[in-house]
């Protein structure tokens, strides 16, 4: 509440973080890296690591935030049979309404609509006709509609990052075991059609024992944290106020994956440097008017982000990310080991001793054998829908079938953790210097199984 009563709106929260940061020390980075440290005990609630979902035949779904990418997901879940939208929640009306229009359209009932302020959210996580939530909003929204969701009984898929603290990733972790509701981050990159034909090249031991790999955000959005709706409303104040990697899950999930992180490996620290941070203001100045407010703005966060992960068994991995210079869109997505590399953008593979030498071919002879079921069964399908290129139907597709059949979902609250964590420590690692940050074992040990 501010002082004369009235209630703090989403936009104020947003600014009022965005001042508060801008003031934050290398005292503070290194207090609150301490504070986010738990003590590595088992969780008095039990891990939830494998724990199934209940099986049901319908599924219900609230979603929380319905702009560009809510309203494109909330397609995908109509295109899943069994799903059912019952409700709807967003601080704009006409996004709720245009919501339930699609719904209607494709057949199905109304759903119930939340549209009155900052927290009517809360109202949608009570409801009782609510078997999961799917949240996609700004950041900083992510976690206390995970946890309004999970205390309230609903299994919850939240967007990426699932949080950006340290602090905030525990609370994730100790809130899904404590209410034993599953907290999935809805990396959709971790269901690309070569993220899913590689993992089973990895899992079938062509690139022998797994060494090293290299993971990145690289995505000119320059226009977009400049715009006056959608995610330039609030995606551009992240760069006044840190400094690291600001987006790090789309290519360290696959990497993830690939390296069996949390499943027999975890990540053990990070190292972080950021480079000047001139292209964000070079562009404004160019395309913003002069007596915009904009022009106020000082960036802190540096034109590109690199950052060093050194895994518990070994293994290294090189994370970028660049969303402020003229670059063409990159995830990376190399795999190295002692048998051979895999590259992305575009596809590529080297395995020692292949015929012609040391020389780049493509996946083609291996797709027979190692595409992934899920792009042999529905992919045609995943294509014609279009979220990014059919990851996103195919994502949803898989956790609504692991919901439907009483599965475990393919990630969990520790994943989200893990891959959310190298945010908070890639400032931390910066402000000091590029120095080594540990990473908290979200797992508290769990990570040594394989699974």
């Amino acid at each position: 509440m501010k002082q004369d009563g009235s209630k703090i709106s989403r936009r104020d929260l947003i600014k009022s973080a965005a001042m508060a940061g801008a003031t934050l020390g290398l005292a503070d980075l290194r207090a609150s890296s301490t504070a986010a440290e738990e003590p590595i005990t088992p969780s008095p609630a039990g891990s939830v690591i494998g724990m199934r979902f209940e099986p049901r035949a319908v599924i219900r779904v609230g979603i929380i935030g319905v702009g560009a990418r809510g309203t494109s997901m909330l397609d995908e879940f109509l295109g899943v049979d069994g799903v059912r939208i019952t409700a709807l929640c967003d601080v704009v009306k006409d996004k709720c309404v245009n919501g339930q229009r699609v719904i209607e359209k494709s057949g199905h009932k109304a759903p119930a609509l939340f549209f009155n302020g900052d927290h009517d959210f809360e109202n949608l996580c009570r409801r009782d006709d609510v078997d999961f939530i799917y949240i996609a909003t700004p950041w900083d929204w992510h976690v206390p509609m995970a946890i309004a969701a999970m205390k309230n009984g609903k299994h919850t898929g939240v967007e990426v990052p699932a949080a950006v603290t340290l602090k905030e990733c525990w609370e994730l972790v100790n809130t899904s075991e404590r209410t034993r509701r599953h907290c999935i981050m809805m990396e959709n990159c971790c269901y690309g059609a070569n993220e899913m034909m590689v993992l089973n090249m990895v899992r079938a031991g062509l690139f022998g024992e797994l060494i090293h790999g290299e993971a990145a955000y690289i995505h000119d959005l320059r226009s977009l944290l400049f715009e006056d709706q959608s995610e330039g409303l609030w995606r551009r104040f992240p760069h006044v106020t840190r400094d690291g990697n600001l987006y790090p899950t789309h290519g360290l999930g696959p990497v993830a994956q690939y390296m069996d992180i949390n499943r027999g490996d975890r990540f053990d620290y990070l190292v972080s440097m950021s480079s000047l941070s001139v292209s964000l203001a070079e562009y404004r100045d160019k395309h913003i008017a002069s007596d915009s407010t904009k022009r106020k703005e000082k960036y802190k966060c540096g034109d590109i982000n690199t950052s060093m992960i050194k895994t518990e068994r070994g293994r290294t991995i090189m994370l970028q990310h660049t969303v402020s210079t003229p670059r063409t869109y990159d995830r990376i997505n190399l795999i190295s080991g002692t048998k051979g590399v895999f590259r992305d953008y575009p596809p590529r593979l080297y395995l020692d001793g292949q015929e012609g030498g040391e020389k780049w071919t493509n996946l083609d002879k291996h797709k027979p054998e190692h595409e992934h079921r899920l792009w042999k069964n529905i992919g045609e399908l995943a294509r014609k829908r279009g979220g990014h290129g059919g990851m996103d139907f195919i994502m949803v597709y898989r956790l609504m079938q692991c919901m439907r059949e009483g599965l475990a979902p393919d990630m969990d609250v520790y994943d989200a953790a893990a891959v959310s964590a190298p945010g908070p420590l890639s400032e931390m690692s910066v402000a000091q210097g590029s120095g080594p940050v540990k990473f908290p074992d979200y797992t508290r040990g769990g990570w040594r199984e394989s699974r």
